[in-house]
């Protein structure tokens, strides 16, 4: 998730506050869902024994389902506090925090690589791209979830949802005020195609999306080019 334009110190300090509500909020927004979303991009592009990055991991679970695929796996976030949360769920994942706009790895680093909500974070999203396929090697994937806005009969109940309610329940909770940012930054975000066209402009190749929950999420997949 995404606070569009405030400075990154500010964002990197709500994602703080929230990190408490953080897995409570994923779960209520989604009913539970978004754990199978990140399977499902987990095992789009890690394969067994790949080195994967796991960026803007958040609490880790990501991260964690990229391991289970047979990954061996670094997270990366700016926000210690979600850092703190992800360590005490899986010591065996190598957890760096860092920017994703300043990725801190070397190039061709990493066989695949997953973003889940996340890139909607970053500043200069083109750039975050960018990083993501410096440190991928050639032909190297990539899984990218993102909340998409629906057309349709869902658009209706994803207006109430995630424009009424989410933030409601955020309030409830200690630290979860910061929800209140989520509506805006989906409507500013690129919607689907205009991501896949990002993508291709950073490098990579093969790129294909598939939306999920009747487009309420987007998971987009490439391949680096050479």
């Amino acid at each position: 998730m995404e606070t569009g334009r405030l400075p990154a110190t500010e964002v990197q300090s709500m994602f703080d506050r929230i990190a408490p509500v953080y897995d409570v909020m994923n779960r209520l927004m989604t009913a539970g869902l978004d754990q199978r979303w990140r399977r499902l991009a987990a095992r789009a592009v890690v394969r067994p024994g790949d080195r994967v990055l796991d960026a803007c991991c958040g609490t880790g679970d990501l991260a964690i389902a990229a391991e289970r695929a047979g990954g061996r796996v670094t997270g990366l976030d700016f926000s210690p506090r979600m850092l703190e949360r992800a360590r005490r769920k899986r010591p065996s994942v190598t957890w760096v925090e860092g920017d994703l706009l300043a990725l801190p790895f070397d190039d061709g680093g990493f066989e695949s690589a997953t973003v889940g909500f996340g890139v909607r974070n970053v500043a200069d999203l083109e750039q975050a791209l960018r990083e993501l396929r410096r440190v991928l090697v050639s032909e190297g994937r990539v899984a990218i979830l993102e909340i998409a806005q629906p057309r349709g009969p869902l658009a209706l109940f994803y207006r109430l949802w995630f424009e009424r309610l989410v933030p409601l329940l955020g309030r409830l909770l200690r630290g979860g005020s910061a929800y209140t940012y989520l509506p805006a930054s989906v409507r500013r975000f690129p919607g689907p195609d205009e991501l896949a066209e990002l993508m291709r402009r950073s490098g990579f190749d093969e790129v294909r999306y598939r939306l999920l929950a009747g487009g309420i999420v987007a998971l987009h997949t490439g391949v680096a080019g050479s």
